[in-house]
C-alpha cells in the first residue's frame, strides 16, 4: 500500500510514528511524508541545519519521498483552509495514497489541529476526482507532548483502537531519527526523552498484548 503521513512540522513523523514508518517500509510498503511547515521558525531551539536534520532522520526511517509546504509556523490558523487542503490533495494525488495518517484534531499544538482538519477534508479526494485511488485507511496518530495535552474537554480525545508492534528495534530506530533533529530531545521526565518514548511504547504494547507498540485511532477503513 501507499501510505502518506501528513504532519505539521519536521520531526512530527518520527515523534508520532517513526517505528511504524520504519516497519511499513521494511515490509515493502511505500511511505511518503508531507510536511506543512518546513521551516518551523517559531521553535525556541530552532536548528540552523533543520533541512539536513530532517534528511538524516528520514533516511534512518527509510523514507525517500517527502513533500514540503512553507505555511507559517504556529500561524496556520490564519491560512485559508482551502490552501491547506489543496496542498494535501496534491500530495495524495501525486503519491496515489491508499492510506493517510495525520495528527489528532485535539492536539494542543494549533498547527497539528489545522493539519488534521485540512487532511480530513483532503482525504475525500477520491470521491471528487476521477483516477484517485479509493481510500483504504485514514488514521490519527499520537504525538507525545501534544496529544496528551488535549485540554478541550468538550472534544473527543485520542482513543487508540489500532496498535502496531514495532519491537525494541523500532523504538531504538525512532529515537535515533529524533536525535537527528538538533534541540528536539529533552532529559527525562520530558515526554520527548528516551525513557518516555520507550515507556510509551511499552504501555501501548501492554494495552494490546504486544511488547512495544505505537498507537493510532482508525477513523475510516475500507477493505
Amino acid at each position: 500500500m501507499n501510505y502518506l503521513f501528513v504532519v505539521a512540522h519536521p520531526d512530527d513523523e518520527s515523534d508520532a510514528a517513526g517505528g511504524t514508518i520504519h516497519k511499513l517500509i521494511k515490509e515493502g510498503h511505500n511511505v511518503a511524508v508531507a510536511i506543512m511547515v518546513a521551516e518551523a521558525a517559531a521553535r525556541r531551539d530552532l536548528s540552523t541545519t533543520l533541512s539536513d536534520d530532517e534528511a538524516e532522520a528520514l533516511a534512518i526511517l527509510g523514507v525517500e519521498k517527502v513533500y514540503h509546504a512553507s505555511f507559517p509556523n504556529i500561524k496556520m490558523n490564519i491560512v485559508p483552509h482551502l490552501d491547506l487542503v489543496q496542498f494535501i490533495e496534491s500530495c495524495i494525488d501525486d503519491w496515489k495514497a491508499d492510506a493517510i495518517v495525520t495528527h489528532h484534531p485535539t492536539d494542543t499544538n494549533n498547527d497539528h489541529v489545522m493539519t488534521s482538519y485540512a487532511t480530513q477534508a483532503a482525504c475525500r479526494l477520491f470521491q471528487r476526482r476521477p483516477g484517485v485511488p479509493h481510500l483504504k485507511l485514514f488514521m490519527y496518530m499520537e504525538t507525545p507532548s501534544a496529544t496528551e495535552w488535549s485540554l478541550d474537554s468538550s472534544s473527543s480525545r485520542f482513543t487508540p483502537n489500532y496498535y502496531v508492534e514495532i519491537g525494541k528495534e523500532g523504538v531504538e530506530t525512532k529515537i535515533r531519527a529524533l536525535q537527528a533533529y538538533k534541540g528536539v530531545m529533552r532529559p527525562y521526565p520530558h515526554p520527548r526523552s528516551n525513557e518516555a518514548y520507550e515507556g510509551l511504547a511499552v504501555y501501548r504494547g501492554c494495552q494490546a498484548g504486544l511488547n512495544y507498540a505505537e498507537a493510532f485511532e482508525v477513523v475510516f477503513e475500507a477493505r
